[in-house]
């Protein structure tokens, strides 16, 4: 199939079946280019067809209308504008849905709630100019070289002064360890970070020192944290970690020197079934020393491409979720929906279990960012309408589409420039759809096709966002601050930070003999399930279909580098993948998102529901 460089010619899709497009890639869709007219798919039919934008837009309201709103749900995108993303969650619940999910529900929902639950705050604690501040950095789970640019220029100005940092990772990546000395690169085993953070605290606890005017001042629970600590013994925290105790020893001496300590992470923490525990463990180590509450110091999670809040804080995140809807029912006189709606993954399963009629989804690739790919094709063909605003092709507008689908194409900021006017933009769309489906008497949802009017609306809407008017106009997406925390003051009922106990002191999944704990990783050349191209320049790879295994487990396994093998587990197979030997911590491999969620069963952090994506077992058998 030859490549199309500016936009899909509507005869492509009377020429290619949805079969035939499902055998490309995820590189190969992206590189057909950009969605030209609306799709649409009738049920049981075998390819797309084009529509026109009035025909898709009355059929989605005529299909709502019908609905119940009780048994959809509405998903945005962290590709999706925050303009578009607060019309959706307004008229979900207007039409009276409250489930309405995106995609914080698969990547930082522990962290918001772990935040939360010690500190009384989800995002960051302290600002990006703070960083200049800290004399050492601390990146945990994280790699900020491919996913956080406006991070990793920070970082790399931080060491350039002679600032330490400390990188927590399974395996060696060499974009980061250029940033810290040999001595400062710890690696754990996958899923080992509640146990290495326990150490550190176990070495501040047991040599006296935490800041106990800090503690007694501004903290609750610290006594009942030092008797946990002190109950896990010195062998267990070492052989869960894989981190020996001479380096515990040496990780927190760097600490205990540090005036000003940042911690930073990425997924790599939040990706397990503890996510939530890993996080509440980093703000135990932060609190023992007071690195909370002051310039310099604080607590930072590297929340999407650049760290940019977005579609979480419009009002779908249950941060600001009441203080929207009280607003709304006030203004507008209207009585929402107030049950508790569902979370990503729980969707997913009451799909499978054919309770879902419709969904509706702004942006993103749904289908590819669940755990268990067949779970999911079968979950989400069992939806008997979809709704896709996508850009361009992606798995979720071909998998899973045993229904009724249309796939509406929007304007991006390119063709904005270019003056190519070919589709409407996301707000136009969201507005559009929703005021085919609510009376105007309710809320006119045809004044939002104009961005300075959304503006005006979240101002009335969202806490400190009075001035928002102000916003340079010609800026079609907006960003909002976070709650900085430049003093030891909490959010909490007792107004004291809280020390958390971990809910699971095993820490990790126990692996049958001759197994191994996987972790999925992006690539340099990806932005979340969107594939730029193949290469890991990074880790010098020419494919994607790898897997990253230390030279002392290849030769345990009688297999040499570059042999191909198959990796399995009762979730499913990947096969035919190559060995290729890196620097991560023996007893762990490594390959790539989203194709390894082929094995990442349903099992979820009970409290965050977040899938555990970087902590699965695995057997590797030759091919």
């Amino acid at each position: 199939m030859q490549a199309i460089t500016e936009s899909i010619p509507e005869q492509f899709f009377e020429n290619n079946t949805i079969e035939d497009l499902k055998k490309l890639s995820a590189k190969q869709l992206n590189d057909l280019g950009r969605i030209a007219s609306p799709l649409y798919k009738k049920e049981g039919a075998q390819s797309y067809s084009a529509i026109s934008y009035e025909d898709a837009i009355n059929l989605i309201g005529k299909k709502l209308k019908q609905a119940d709103p009780n048994k959809g749900f509405f998903y945005a995108s962290g590709r999706s504008s925050n303009e578009a993303a607060l019309i959706l969650q307004i008229f979900a619940r207007v039409y009276g849905c409250n489930h309405i999910i995106n995609c914080s529900n698969y990547c930082h929902k522990a962290s918001g709630l772990a935040l939360n639950s010690t500190i009384g705050t989800g995002p960051s604690t302290i600002r990006y100019q703070d960083l200049e501040k800290a004399d050492l950095i601390f990146v945990l789970g994280a790699n900020p070289t491919s996913n956080h640019p406006r991070f990793i220029k920070a970082l790399s100005e931080h060491s350039q002064k002679g600032g330490d940092v400390i990188i927590v990772n399974p395996s060696l990546e060499s974009s980061l360890e250029k940033l810290a000395s040999p001595a400062h690169y710890c690696q754990l085993h996958v899923g080992g970070d509640t146990a290495l953070l326990t150490g550190i605290s176990k070495y501040l606890i047991e040599n006296q020192h935490c800041d106990m005017k800090f503690l007694k001042d501004f903290c609750d629970d610290y006594e009942d944290y030092f008797k946990f600590v002190r109950s896990i013994g010195w062998e267990t925290i070492t052989k869960i970690s894989g981190v020996e105790m001479d380096e515990i020893e040496k990780i927190s001496s760097i600490y205990l020197n540090s005036k000003n300590t940042v911690f930073a992470w990425g997924m790599g923490l939040t990706h397990h079934t503890n996510g939530t525990d890993n996080i509440e463990s980093i703000s135990n180590v932060a609190l023992l020393r007071g690195m909370v509450g002051e310039e310099g110091r604080g607590l930072l999670p590297l929340r999407w491409h650049d760290n940019i809040e977005n579609v979480g804080f419009m009002g779908i995140s249950d941060d600001l979720k009441s203080k929207i809807l009280e607003v709304i029912e006030q203004r507008y006189n209207l009585s929402l929906p107030n049950y508790q709606g569902m979370d990503t993954l729980s969707c997913i399963q009451a799909a499978a279990k054919r309770e879902v009629d419709f969904a509706f989804l702004l942006g993103g690739n749904l289908f590819s960012v669940n755990p268990d790919r067949d779970f999911s094709e079968t979950a989400l063909s069992s939806i008997p309408f979809k709704v896709m605003i996508n850009s361009t092709l992606n798995q979720t507008n071909l998998n899973g589409v045993e229904g009724e689908n249309i796939i509406l194409p929007f304007r991006i900021q390119d063709e904005e420039r270019r003056k190519e006017h070919t589709n409407n933009s996301e707000i136009e769309i969201m507005s559009d759809v929703a005021t085919s489906i609510i009376n105007k008497e309710t809320i006119d949802f045809s004044v939002f096709r104009k961005d300075k009017n959304i503006r005006r609306a979240l101002s009335r809407l969202l806490p400190g966002l009075d001035d928002i008017d102000n916003i340079d106009t010609e800026k079609k997406h907006f960003h909002i601050g976070g709650n900085y925390l430049l003093k030891p003051e909490f959010n909490t009922n007792s107004g004291k930070a809280l020390f958390k106990i971990p809910k699971h002191t095993e820490w990790v999944s126990k692996n049958e003999i001759g197994s191994f704990n996987l972790t999925s990783v992006r690539s340099e050349g990806q932005f979340n399930t969107m594939i730029y191209h193949e290469k890991d320049i990074y880790r010098n790879q020419e494919t994607r279909n790898v897997l990253y295994i230390s030279q002392s487990d290849i030769q345990s396994l009688g297999l040499s580098s570059g042999d191909t093998v198959d990796v399995a587990n009762e979730t499913g197979v990947m096969k035919e993948l190559i060995l290729a030997e890196y620097n991560i911590k023996p007893g762990n491999v490594m390959t790539y998102m989203p194709e390894a969620n082929i094995l990442i069963p349903q099992n979820a952090d009970e409290r965050s529901r977040t899938p555990s994506f970087k902590s699965v077992s695995v057997t590797i058998k030759s091919h």
